[in-house]
């Protein structure tokens, strides 16, 4: 999953909380809200520790001349 499905499920989760007043009597609609928020949250700090991982430091290539390729030889 990435970043923006992470976000996705933070805002679909804070609309099932906080927006709607569904009744049901096999689902309660808040639990659902808050476990999509809370896994959405969890996947934005796995996505984000992943992708600094994922960062190469690249040393800057430096070319190395002998003496002998200096005078040509």
């Amino acid at each position: 999953m990435g970043l923006g499905g992470c976000i996705i499920l933070i805002a679909v989760g804070a609309v099932l909380t906080f927006a709607t007043d569904w009744k049901m009597d096999t689902v309660n609609v808040d639990l659902v809200g808050w476990i999509m928020m809370i896994v959405g949250v969890i996947g934005v700090f796995v996505y984000a520790s992943i992708a600094r991982r994922r960062r190469l430091v690249v040393p800057p290539s430096t070319t190395v001349v002998s003496e002998d390729e200096r005078r040509g030889l």
